[in-house]
């Protein structure tokens, strides 16, 4: 188990792991967190499997790691850090600002929740907050959540299926969906075929409609002409 910053003492940097696939914000992040002062980058990963590394060698108090992500997302990510670590502070950065992915977030045993287009001051204190042991989501997100605003029928659906929920509603084929998350392409039509039974639609234009209900196609993923 490692030594909190709370338990070394507040004089000493809290220690971060960053973990971004797109290379030129990860940088932007490092940097911003290596210029605040009281934060110390031990290590940097596109994805979480080279974080577990990253995670071994650094002994960070905190875990900054994106939402969307190829392969393993950040919500399995959390889970799969907390297996190792359980008292790993994990702060997720999305561009969801959205109660669903949120709740989604902190089930998954995240302790902050900071969206990208928030100001740099919100994600150095969600980083503070959560080394301290405490947590973080800011007071819009806070308020939405406290009057239930997170609950989407989508809950019902593991974190996988809500990936291939999304990119079906984008119109991408099986095939695309399976060389997007690396899997096969049967695999994709099983989670095709359990989503639609889970949520009781029948066609793809449920789909969509269920996707843009809880928000989950954002402008970074435009739909596929067809």
């Amino acid at each position: 188990m490692f030594e909190s910053s709370a338990d070394r003492g507040r004089e000493t940097p809290v220690r971060v792991v960053v973990v971004d696939d797109h290379a030129i914000l990860r940088s932007g992040v490092v940097r911003l967190l290596a210029d605040a002062g009281s934060i110390a980058v031990v290590g940097e990963a596109e994805g979480v499997e080279p974080a577990l590394g990253e995670i071994e060698r650094g002994e960070p108090d905190v875990v900054l790691l994106d939402l969307d992500m190829p392969g393993v997302g950040g919500i399995e990510g959390c889970r799969e850090i907390l297996q190792r670590w359980p008292e790993m502070g994990i702060v997720i950065l999305s561009m969801h600002d959205d109660p669903i992915m949120a709740r989604r977030a902190f089930s998954a045993g995240a302790r902050g929740y900071v969206v990208k287009t928030a100001a740099d001051a919100e994600l150095i204190s969600a980083i503070a907050a959560v080394a301290d042991g405490g947590r973080f989501v800011n007071a819009t997100m806070g308020a939405l959540l406290a009057a239930g605003s997170g609950e989407s029928r989508i809950d019902v659906l593991t974190d996988r299926e809500v990936d291939v929920l999304r990119l079906l509603a984008l119109g991408h084929t099986n095939q695309e969906i399976a060389a997007e998350l690396f899997l096969s392409a049967r695999t994709v039509e099983s989670h095709r075929a359990h989503i639609m039974r889970k949520l009781g639609v029948s066609t793809r234009a449920e789909l969509v409609r269920v996707a843009l209900e809880n928000r989950l196609l954002n402008t970074t993923m435009a739909p596929k002409g067809r």
